[in-house]
């Protein structure tokens, strides 16, 4: 039965030998520069021969028409939907001569140009899974329609992940009929030497998920990065998911996280936030408070904004929604920022206040107020002869700080909250940066907060470009949601030996600062909020 889940999918090596990647829109974001070519290629063609008057448009011309088809077929698909037919020329016609093969030449020239000059970019999730993969001993294919594969494996530093590449010098080569028809995906199963029943294909394109289904595969998973879920369902996925992160292998969770000392400093690549702005996007700014908005001090109190960044932040809300997800309690964070129309969630996202309409309402920490007061009341008696220790009692959350205690009473405290919440099974013990955190026992963290706003706020998840800024252990939640289709920025200071799921770093609070100016600066130039 077709399915469409976003999560809970487990891939069994038992019943499968291999997989079979597509690489632009699973594995690379080079769908977007692809985008950007279709589009400047025909409206400069169209512009100059006067055939039409509309000019390509991403959202509908480019699933509809070109994505996942190769090139010399695309410029012929889209040509006929507004009625112009060209003669089909040669493979070698110059590009820009008008002929099928010179525009699609064409084309194939701005692309190269666009990822020279921007790069690649590479779903985390969609490696992770990859390499997990290739633990579990599974065979490796890529299978693309594209010409420029070994350019872009190369540019995104992938050589040697796949165990065969088939792309579009193996169509044109072998003389294959591409996608929707099912010989690319054919042909590489049988160079892997695995039959189809035993292979699954990813595929993010509706011709491609279409070729998985007449190819009959064992599974085709339809990769949803833009919101057409139920179309690939249509075409022939078994299952459709729009997280490869998310995606299990004998229950075992790819591993998302780098090293942050090799993340990219997020002011240097924001070129490729323009790029997400060009396709349309609206933005939405989330961002953690302590640690990442002021430095971290002793005492939670002294946590101070500075003017500078108050200023920041009063700018960036003319250009953008801004959100502050904190572990604080709403009240406290809310006084603390102290700048109007800017949305607040505090305890986790377990409070939320918001100068915009809510389209749902969260009220689940409601039913746990008791048992927190019972464990605040019980912890107080337990640890206040311990020097240093601090109880923050929150709405929906109590911190239980040692910062200032001495390292060898630490473990004291930890037994102290595993003794006492052992008798409170609605509530569970997390943990921060020199604190323990008792809250509610329910699947809610950051980075579900995070989710729930963008929708509760009213931002389509596929026409927003989120991002989120934190530097603790609790936003990890944060970068996880945003992993494969968002901008996840782990502030470095004091953790560059650590793992995070982040995409990208900035060293310390000064240079978030100075990030989220340059964020106000690239809105103001014609980004609506």
């Amino acid at each position: 039965m077709l399915t469409h889940k976003e999560s809970n999918l487990d891939i069994s090596r038992n019943l499968f030998d291999a997989a079979l990647f597509d690489l632009d829109g699973v594995i690379t974001k080079t769908a977007t520069l692809h985008a950007l070519s279709w589009k400047s290629l025909f409206d400069e063609y169209l512009q100059k021969t006067g055939k039409s008057d509309t000019p390509f448009d991403i959202s509908t011309d480019y699933p509809l028409f070109v994505d996942g088809k190769p090139r010399y077929e695309g410029v012929k698909s889209f040509l006929e939907s507004r009625g112009i037919i060209l003669p089909y020329g040669s493979p070698s016609d110059p590009p820009g001569k008008e002929t099928i093969c010179g525009l699609g030449n064409r084309k194939n020239l701005i692309f190269q140009e666009l990822l020279k000059r921007e790069g690649v970019t590479v779903y985390r999730g969609a490696l992770a899974l990859i390499k997990l993969m290739k633990e579990k001993n599974f065979k490796i294919a890529l299978v693309t329609s594209s010409k420029n594969a070994s350019l872009v494996i190369k540019s995104a530093k992938l050589e040697g992940l796949f165990d065969i590449k088939a792309d579009g010098l193996d169509l044109e080569h072998f003389n294959l009929k591409g996608k929707p028809h099912p010989d690319l995906f054919l042909y590489a199963a049988q160079k892997l030497g695995i039959s189809p029943s035993r292979s699954i294909v990813l595929e993010d394109a509706e011709s491609g998920v279409e070729a998985g289904k007449r190819g009959n595969f064992g599974m085709v998973i339809g990769v949803d990065r833009t919101g057409h879920g139920e179309v690939l369902l249509e075409k022939g996925a078994h299952v459709v998911t729009s997280n490869l992160s998310q995606v299990t292998v004998d229950g075992e969770k790819p591993d998302t996280t780098l090293p942050i000392n090799e993340l990219p400093d997020a002011r240097e690549v924001l070129e490729r936030v323009k790029l997400e702005l060009i396709l349309g996007k609206k933005p939405f700014v989330a961002l953690d408070y302590d640690g990442t908005l002021t430095p971290i001090v002793d005492r939670p109190e002294l946590a101070t904004l500075s003017k500078k960044t108050k200023k920041t932040l009063q700018r960036l809300k003319k250009v953008a929604t801004i959100a502050i997800i904190s572990g604080r309690d709403l009240k406290d964070v809310k006084n603390l920022v102290g700048i109007e129309g800017l949305t607040y969630a505090g305890s986790h996202g377990f409070d939320i206040e918001s100068p915009i309409e809510l389209k749902k309402a969260f009220r689940e920490g409601e039913a746990f107020l008791s048992d927190l007061d019972k464990v605040e009341s019980i912890l107080r008696a337990k640890i206040q002869n311990i020097e240093g220790a601090l109880i923050e009692r929150k709405k929906y959350s109590i911190a239980v700080h040692f910062r200032l205690v001495n390292p060898e009473r630490v473990t004291e405290i930890e037994k102290a909250v595993d003794r006492v919440i052992s008798s409170f099974p609605s509530l569970k013990k997390g943990y921060g940066k020199k604190v323990f955190e008792i809250r509610p026992a329910i699947d809610w963290d950051k980075g579900k907060a995070l989710e729930w706003l963008i929708d509760a706020l009213g931002f389509p998840k596929y026409a927003t470009l989120p991002f989120y800024i934190g530097d603790d252990v609790t936003d990890e939640d944060g970068f996880r949601a945003l992993i494969e289709w968002g901008i996840g920025i782990v502030v470095a200071k004091g953790k560059l030996q650590e793992r995070s799921a982040a995409s990208f770093s900035l060293p310390d609070t000064d240079s978030v600062q100075q990030y989220l100016e340059n964020l106000a600066d690239l809105f103001s130039k014609g980004v609506r909020r």
